[in-house]
């Protein structure tokens, strides 16, 4: 229904927007956030620069990669070594409290409201910060689950003790071969809960948080709703940007808002509806909380 290439960019000033915003959200009957990869960013979860080199310079120097996520596909000749990189990448992202307050900063913002999350995140941030995890549903997957590489079944297994003895016995980006995790049913590898392709395994809990969101949308789709996108780039938009803007247009009473550094726009069908920042997104949910 959207005029795919005619969209509406931030060009209105920070300081109005962040009104606009304050103002949304307190008359919001409900919120949506839909949280991408950029609200981890500002939340100090940097997969490059100085944090990569501080835990992964040894992998930099061996295969030349310079980022976690381009480590995260490299062809590794080992699963001894595959583990010793995802072990401490699972430790830094999963594992680890974030360097800034983002997440402690958007709860206090919603807490006393009735908000619901999706993400494509896999860091757990929002339930380590204390979000009601019967309102949040990750769609792509968690860094502290492995499943089956078959897959064998849609299970899932829990894996924070296995990755911390990795990551604690591993040497020349090695772990010790008999921590390679494998399948309790079937013997197979053992691998990330990450959708990656067809062979994501959807576990009874991501099947049950899905119909838990879908309840919410439908039950406020009528109601005063504010759709906040936050740091949600263009890879995937069938997740989280192209159905907010699809809710907003069907809803005249709800309120779309995107926070997004660079990548703040919305269609022009829903212009007026809409709150552009670019801007980012710690110092934005800082100005919000006073």
């Amino acid at each position: 229904m959207f005029s795919r290439m005619t969209t509406t960019r931030s060009t209105k000033d920070y300081s109005t927007e962040i009104e606009r915003l304050r103002s949304a959200l307190n008359a919001a009957d409900a919120v949506v956030i839909g949280a991408g990869a950029g609200l981890s960013t500002a939340a100090g979860f940097t997969y490059s620069g100085e944090r990569f080199r501080e835990n992964f310079a040894d992998f930099e120097d061996k295969y030349g990669f310079h980022d976690m996520y381009s480590g995260g596909f490299f062809p590794y000749k080992t699963d001894e070594e595959m583990w010793a990189f995802w072990s401490r990448n699972i430790m830094i992202n999963r594992y680890s409290e974030p360097p800034k307050p983002v997440y402690d900063n958007l709860l206090a913002l919603v807490r006393d409201k009735d908000y619901f999350v999706i993400t494509t995140n896999v860091d757990h941030c929002f339930q380590r910060a204390g979000f009601d995890k019967k309102r949040l549903f990750y769609t792509q997957g968690d860094y502290g689950l492995f499943q089956c590489s078959e897959p064998c079944c849609n299970e899932t297994f829990d894996n924070e003790e296995i990755v911390k003895q990795m990551y604690d016995r591993q040497s020349d980006m090695k772990i010790p071969s008999e921590l390679v995790p494998r399948c309790p049913h079937c013997g197979k590898p053992l691998t990330m809960n990450l959708r990656c392709d067809d062979t994501f395994a959807e576990d009874e809990g991501w099947h049950k948080a899905a119909e838990r969101y879908s309840n919410f949308i439908r039950s406020r789709k009528n109601s005063r709703v504010l759709y906040l996108e936050l740091g949600v780039g263009s890879n995937t938009p069938v997740i989280i940007k192209y159905p907010f803007w699809q809710l907003t247009a069907e809803n005249q009473k709800a309120t779309y808002a995107c926070v997004n550094l660079g990548e703040a726009s919305c269609p022009n069908e829903i212009a007026a509806q809409s709150v552009l920042i670019d801007g980012d997104i710690a110092n934005v949910l800082d100005e919000l909380k006073h």
